[in-house]
């Protein structure tokens, strides 16, 4: 009896140690978590009669160490492919019939579908659930490297930027950006562009500018000279009221003037402007009004400016200024203003051609921005028949005056 149960021993020791020496634990490497170990195998129970079998010998420790090897694709998690740890198994090739299938589940002997190509970026949970293939480990990627930048395509970039050709050719219109047409539909967000233009947009604003309102001081006489406007609108429509004049103190007004105009801008930096002008002196009469102003290039703010009297009279004028900053506080602007004249018009000193100029010089310093005094020189010629006409009536044909004044917007 002894000698039966150390037989059976034997046997089971024999039995078990092939196992033990070809297990590797995996559990305690970094950076893994490994599936949990399976539960031990049910030992064997005695049989009565067993073979005798001599005893194996453990394996080597180098046997020991040799790592096992890889496992099935069942057993060949994603992220273990991916470091290289295991090789999952090949897709199989369709079947038209798997065996063990069950028969009611094919009717009319229908094929099973293909299966799906292996995805590179098959996430792990969605490939546990079946729902991709995720590729070998090491397996290139269908179309190479640049598989993975998404170049957009000369369709895709249209005409645009860079992908313009050479020439100098206007740049093409900027595209309007109703992003939102392709949510709601063109025709329900052009109904609310319009109420937001309506709304939000072509607002009334106002402005008076008082450009010139000064003291000349000349030949020993103190005069005076006024130049202004006032405008009501939007930024395309306006209403402009202009007004100017000058004078010797003690003396009758010189000249003195009101336009009113209708200002409509045909551009970023100017306006056209039509209306009517009346002089109240020298002598009254009234004019049609057309003309254009605005900002050159260079910031130079011009104007020009045609009149027709009643009587047929064509006058015109052309004048320009610049603002030059020497500090954010301290202007000095140039001036300049011509006249001309297609007739004589002998009632107001007028001669044809050329008839008269003006140069001037002011030095202001902004206060704030609504309210700047200045200093400078005014220099004013007439030619011509003007000049004539001017020494008939005893005064000179040029003058030069030292002026004092303020300028004002609000």
């Amino acid at each position: 009896m002894k000698t039966l149960l150390l037989l059976t021993a034997a046997s089971v020791i024999a039995l078990a140690t092939p196992a033990i020496a070809q297990t590797m634990d995996h559990s305690n490497m970094p950076g893994m978590k490994m599936p949990a170990k399976p539960a031990p195998a049910a030992k064997p129970k005695p049989v009565a009669k067993p073979r005798a079998a001599a005893p194996q010998r453990p394996a080597p420790r180098a046997a020991q160490n040799k790592p096992k090897a890889a496992p099935a694709a069942e057993a060949c998690p994603a992220e273990h492919a991916a470091m290289g740890h295991c090789k999952p198994e090949a897709a199989a090739p369709p079947q038209t019939s798997e065996p063990g299938a069950d028969p009611e589940q094919r009717v009319g002997g229908a094929q099973d579908p293909a299966p799906s190509p292996a995805d590179p970026n098959c996430p792990p949970e969605h490939a546990e659930m079946g729902h991709c293939v995720p590729q070998a480990a090491g397996a290139p990627k269908p179309g190479g490297a640049m598989q993975d930048m998404a170049m957009p395509t000369e369709d895709a970039m249209g005409s645009l930027g860079t992908a313009l050709p050479a020439g100098d050719a206007p740049a093409p219109a900027a595209p309007e950006p109703n992003y939102a047409d392709r949510v709601w539909g063109r025709d329900a967000m052009s109904v609310a562009r319009s109420e937001l233009r309506r709304e939000h947009g072509g607002g009334t604003f106002s402005q008076v500018m008082i450009d010139i309102a000064e003291l000349q001081i000349r030949d020993g006489k103190e005069g005076y000279r006024w130049e202004g406007e006032g405008w009501f609108g939007g930024d395309i429509n306006r209403l402009v009221v202009k007004t100017e004049g000058e004078g010797t103190f003690g003396e009758p007004i010189e000249g003195a003037e009101v336009q009113a105009l209708y200002s409509r801008a045909i551009g970023p930096y100017f306006n056209l402007q039509g209306g009517v002008r009346h002089d109240f002196e020298p002598k009254a009469r009234s004019y049609a009004v057309f003309g254009v102003e605005g900002l050159a290039p260079y910031w130079f703010e011009v104007e020009a400016h045609g009149f027709v009297s009643t009587q047929g009279d064509v006058l015109g004028t052309v004048a320009a200024s610049y603002d030059q900053r020497i500090t954010q506080r301290l202007i000095l602007q140039p001036r300049a203003e011509f006249n001309l004249a297609a007739q004589d018009v002998p009632e107001s000193g007028i001669g044809a051609g050329f008839s008269d100029a003006e140069l001037d010089l002011r030095l202001r310093y902004e206060i704030a921005r609504e309210f700047a005094p200045y200093v400078g020189i005014s220099y004013s010629a007439k030619f011509g028949r003007t000049a004539d006409f001017a020494r008939a009536a005893g005064e000179g044909a040029s003058s030069t005056s030292l002026v004092f004044g303020i300028r004002a917007w609000f």
